[in-house]
């Protein structure tokens, strides 16, 4: 009970109350892109829930008492490895909710569908399934959850060995994927693949969202002068180094800065006009945070409290 008030202390009881509620709605956008899209239709995306499609399809049980009991061992599993309290709080009622409303929209939406069909055609309900699954996985990950199955296996190998997590998820839901190939017909596996890729893409733009920062940097014997121009013209923070080519050998100055996607030719224009032998590189900033005209980071306005950290570091995995 200590180390569950300590794990309660470190994270704050708004927090998590906060974090659970969206997790439920994550939970419960997921279940209807799986019941409504990808159930149906035998379209097994990998997963545990991939895995209870499969045994649904030969035993007739309902896909989300197959999701959670599927999970138990795992769920313990991963209680012992991957953190207790913190796992605990993540998973488990991500899984429950899942489950829950997996069979539920399985039991209300054919009654529905059959006075407001959506649509029958297979490409549009893995194009849909993997969206909706997309935004309701994305959703739990933003606020610290997980949806439970082979995702546990792959964090508890990547933990013990090393082994990178994008290979783990590629493997087990790769093996999940040919198994439904032999089962319902390797038109629905490649159907799988594209929920998967979309499920990803989802994931992603719930996360993280569409980048419009861009990262310029620009190596230059012209330094104040770019400077100058960028600063008055584009009201961005710019840092400065003194660099070496290691080629030439000659001492240059690196100018860099992060600015809208919108003023990447406004940038293109300045070098071009005021040191067009500059070296120009514009790459992709996946977030901004902080810096002149970008969000800031958020901070927890709770009271800092004295927390056993030790005892709470062993907890929490």
């Amino acid at each position: 009970m200590l180390r569950l008030r300590s794990f309660i202390e470190l994270y704050g009881l708004p927090r998590i109350i906060n974090n659970q509620i969206w997790i439920a709605v994550g939970s419960i956008i997921a279940a209807l892109g799986y019941a409504l899209f990808q159930v149906p239709f035998n379209i097994v995306a990998g997963g545990i829930g991939g895995i209870g499609i499969i045994i649904n399809h030969f035993s007739g049980l309902p896909v989300g008492v197959l999701y959670f009991v599927l999970n138990i061992p795992l769920l313990i599993v991963g209680f012992r490895h991957l953190g207790r309290w913190q796992f605990l709080f993540s998973t488990l009622s991500s899984v429950i909710v899942f489950s829950v409303f997996a069979d539920y929209f399985g039991y209300i939406l054919p009654v529905t569908l059959d006075k407001f069909p959506i649509t029958n055609d297979l490409l549009l309900n893995a194009l849909y399934g993997g969206i909706i699954f997309g935004i309701g996985s994305g959703i739990i990950f933003r606020f610290g959850g997980t949806i439970g199955g082979t995702s546990i296996i792959g964090r508890i190998i990547n933990n013990k060995t090393g082994f990178p997590l994008s290979q783990s998820y590629f493997f087990t839901d790769g093996l999940i994927i040919l198994t439904a190939g032999f089962v319902f017909g390797w038109e629905l596996a490649m159907l799988a693949l594209i929920t998967l890729f979309f499920v990803g893409f989802a994931n992603d733009f719930v996360m993280e969202g569409v980048s419009q920062a861009r990262t310029v940097t620009i190596i230059t014997n012209k330094p104040n002068e770019l400077k100058h121009e960028m600063m008055h013209k584009l009201r961005r923070g710019i840092s400065q180094w003194e660099v070496t080519g290691g080629y030439s050998n000659k001492e240059y100055t690196m100018l860099f800065c992060t600015v809208s996607r919108s003023q990447v030719q406004d940038i293109k224009t300045i070098v071009a006009e005021v040191n067009p032998e500059a070296f120009l590189v514009i790459g992709v900033a996946q977030q901004a945070r902080n810096g002149h005209g970008f969000k800031l980071l958020k901070t927890s306005k709770k009271s800092k409290k004295n927390i056993n950290v030790e005892e709470t570091a062993e907890e929490t995995g």
